[in-house]
């Protein structure tokens, strides 16, 4: 049999493969740390649902094609172009390129006076240093060349602070069975209360800034609790290290964030929390619950901080 044979023979094959799978669309739940999604397809909940490269910039609410199978898989994104959707982002990556970038075109030197026209004397050089980038500022005794204008002072870069440590407690004390921080209880042995710490990591950060905002990223591990989308239960804390004793908690509950079953997710906090933790008079975050309703384990608890 020729190449050509042989090449019509198999794709013969796969359209006959092909016809027995359908396409349909699902909503997705959520995207997991693993980079599958959650997905809702004709009425029941799929977890773990593998994706093409085609399908990018996955977030949870997308509707999306998905081929169907003993194995289903997304395929694709449904929706608008995404040269519409993403234009503002890009626009605002470009934005702060410029910022970073110095507007000097060329720096030279040399024993003579500079060739061509447009050149003036400084008298005298002043420097300084704002957010991190050189300043100069040239003193000429007569200004024949109006000089640019100042750029405004950007706000400081958006910072992310890791906790130092994390655990669990359980009966007033460290629960050494749980290797991630966890809220609930899920064998009847006691409620468990799970928390992050960070020092003095977050209220450094914020030291001679006003902060605008302040997001936590968490991610929801698998084996723990109900497969759907559960609440956190989150709490402040005032312990810059995690104690011996029991954990104790500060303002709260609030449900920022519902995650399903290995799922990852961000959620910004309130003002007054920010406030707390910027100030110092918070410490960190936790997660507390009560009975099996809302148990699970979580990682993460990165702090991004964006500054006005």
């Amino acid at each position: 049999m020729g190449i050509r044979e042989q090449l019509g023979k198999d794709l013969d094959s796969l359209e006959a493969e092909a016809g027995g799978l359908q396409t349909v669309s699902a909503e997705v739940i959520d995207v997991t740390e693993a980079g599958t999604v959650n997905i809702r397809m004709m009425g029941a909940d799929i977890y773990g649902v593998a994706c093409t490269d085609a399908y990018r910039n996955r977030k949870a609410g997308d509707t999306v094609a998905v081929r169907r199978g003993a194995v289903p898989v997304v395929l694709w994104r449904l929706g608008d172009d995404p040269a519409d959707t993403e234009q503002a982002s890009i626009e605002q990556t470009a934005k702060a390129a410029a910022e970073d970038a110095q507007v000097v075109r060329a720096a030279t030197y040399g024993t003579g006076s500079p060739a061509g026209t447009g050149w003036q004397a400084a008298t005298a050089v002043f420097m300084r240093k704002v957010d991190g980038r050189l300043e100069l500022y040239f003193q000429v005794g007569n200004a024949s060349d109006p000089s640019p204008g100042t750029p405004s002072v950007p706000s400081p870069k958006p910072v992310t602070v890791s906790p130092t440590d994390s655990g669990t407690w359980r009966g007033g004390r460290p629960d050494e069975y749980a290797s991630s921080p966890t809220q609930g209880d899920w064998t009847g042995r006691g409620n468990r209360r799970g928390a992050w710490f960070y020092g003095s990591r977050i209220s450094n950060a914020c030291a001679g800034k006003t902060v605008a905002k302040m997001t936590v990223a968490f991610a929801r591990k698998t084996g723990s609790g109900v497969n759907a989308k559960r609440p956190l239960h989150l709490y402040l804390h005032a312990h810059a290290t995690a104690p011996s004793g029991q954990l104790n908690l500060g303002d709260g509950p609030e449900e920022l964030l519902r995650l399903s079953v290995g799922a990852k997710g961000t959620a910004t906090l309130p003002a007054s929390w920010r406030a707390a933790l910027a100030s110092g008079a918070a410490k960190g975050l936790a997660i507390y619950a009560s009975g099996s309703t809302d148990y699970m384990s979580v990682t993460g608890g990165q702090i991004t901080i964006t500054f006005s």
